[in-house]
């Protein structure tokens, strides 16, 4: 892979400043964290060279200091809303995430459940935490929020919020995806602590958008087709501008929520300390690219990819066109298109010379492989062997599975497991070609390739199925797929 951020210099330079912003407030700083503490795998695409755990290890210097506040939203909780990179519900991560946590040596104090207003789902969720021995509050929604400062800022407002109680001077708010409402949650505690005679600051652990990077950046862009359907918009930060007659980048929801932000710390110490949005930030990802145009390239694929699961969750009536118009408009602006993706190219052109459903791979030397279904193997299962006999020297017309070795198996799947497609998928493969490898050289030698897929792009001029989906990506492949539901007929 070819880097074009330096995480070296980003793990020494933030926790530096993160220590300077604990160091300006004294006794307890929320620090809000946006996006992922672990597993970043976002920014690990768009920026090159990024490590998924980077702001874990740097934080992880500051655990004895710190305590974790993981936060829900009980709208997610109703609708049962999925992390899309793990394939797991919201409420379900809250649950894995406390045990990393845990496992790495930080404190994690509580859970919080915002938006609450009376959502059964949301009752049974912090019964069930409480039976786990976990803390577990409630912050309700607040009618007009953010605009109605005089409501929030009062008893009726972050007042009635469960006091969230707290024991070290950093306490770190994160939450499995964005629109939890980690900041209000930040904002609430500023109020709470307040009447309690505790001087508390805040700060804004955000990577994206990067505040010191063109408002149309491709990693910009990127960051606005990952939220698109929050409807996140990135703008310049007006605030800034007007103080500092500089332009800095952040979103409209950190923007809307200044000016209660700047109410609340005119309350507590009488004067704001932060002129803009942008100062609350502590992010120094801008000041780490090494290269541009690889990180640009990054975040132009990430955008079409993002498209493409769009397309796919439309297809699926998970969402409504709005997203995937809006990521349309975003690929105009970084003035790219699907043609752009190789792989997307190649898996449609080898459907057209096959009339079968098909699949591509860009290796990391920019290699294109591909595949089709075919009775015995379903496409992707087809282009993993494919895959694996390029990268270990293998020759195209070497067999690794014997038809004598599918045969028993799709024989298992539909007489005696009932199941209505013989072609064999993802896993049924690696497992074949496990069992093989004990006794054959060429079939070890394959399978040894298959770490090197970690980073490859794949495209699947179909819909995969579930298993298929999550063998990818637990190999690291990057995946999209047209949104073409298999028919019943259809090889894959």
């Amino acid at each position: 892979m070819n880097y074009g951020f330096d995480n070296d210099k980003y793990l020494r330079i933030q926790s530096e400043h993160i220590k300077e912003r604990i160091a300006q407030f004294g006794n307890k700083l929320y620090l809000e964290l946006g996006g992922k503490l672990f597993d970043d795998h976002h920014a690990s695409r768009v920026l090159p060279g990024f490590q998924p755990d980077s702001k874990l290890r740097m934080l992880s210097q500051l655990s004895d200091r710190a305590e974790i506040i993981i936060v829900i939203s009980a709208i997610d909780i109703e609708k049962n809303k999925v992390r899309q990179d793990l394939g797991i519900t919201y409420d379900m991560d809250v649950l894995r995430l406390r045990e990393e946590f845990i496992k790495r040596g930080f404190l994690v104090g509580s859970v919080v459940i915002t938006h609450y207003n009376g959502q059964s789902s949301a009752d049974t969720y912090r019964a069930k935490l409480e039976r786990l021995g976990i803390k577990a509050y409630y912050h309700y929604t607040i009618e007009g929020y953010p605009n109605n400062v005089a409501l929030i800022d009062s008893d009726e407002g972050f007042g009635r919020n469960d006091y969230v109680e707290t024991s070290r001077p950093l306490v770190i708010v994160t939450a499995p995806g964005p629109g939890s409402g980690k900041m209000a949650v930040c904002l609430s505690q500023l109020y709470q602590e307040h009447k309690r005679g505790i001087e508390a600051g805040y700060a804004k652990f955000e990577t994206f958008p990067v505040w010191n990077l063109p408002l149309k950046h491709p990693v910009n862009i990127a960051y606005e087709a990952a939220t698109a359907d929050l409807n996140d918009v990135n703008m310049i930060d007006p605030f800034h501008l007007e103080a500092y007659g500089k332009i800095a980048i952040n979103y409209n929801r950190d923007i809307e929520i200044f000016p209660v932000l700047n109410a609340l710390f005119e309350g507590i110490y009488g004067e704001n300390p932060y002129k803009s949005p942008t100062d609350m930030g502590v992010n120094m990802v801008g000041y780490c690219l090494s290269d541009d145009e690889i990180c640009c390239k990054a975040a132009k694929d990430e955008i079409i990819r993002r498209y493409y699961t769009a397309l796919c969750k439309l297809a699926d009536g998970d969402c409504n066109d709005s997203e995937v118009n809006k990521i349309a408009l975003l690929m105009k602006q970084a003035k790219i298109s699907t043609d752009d993706r190789k792989t997307t190219v190649a898996a449609r052109q080898r459907q057209e010379e096959t009339g079968q459903a098909s699949a591509a791979i860009e290796m990391p030397d920019g290699r294109i492989i591909c595949a089709n279904a075919s009775p015995l193997l379903g496409s992707s299962a087809a282009l993993i062997l494919n895959a694996a006999k390029e990268l270990a020297g293998i020759g195209h017309e070497v067999k690794l599975l014997p038809q004598k070795m599918i045969e028993p198996i799709q024989k298992t799947k539909v007489s005696f497991l009932h199941g209505h497609n013989p072609r064999l998928h993802t896993d049924e493969v690696l497992v074949a070609l496990s069992m093989l490898s004990i006794m054959d050289e060429v079939s070890e030698r394959a399978l040894a390739k298959l770490p090197e897929f970690d980073g490859c792009q794949v495209h699947s001029t179909v819909m995969l199925s579930e298993v298929d989906q999550k063998i990818f990506k637990k190999l690291g492949v990057n995946l999209t797929c047209d949104p073409v539901k298999k028919k019943p007929n259809d090889f894959e």
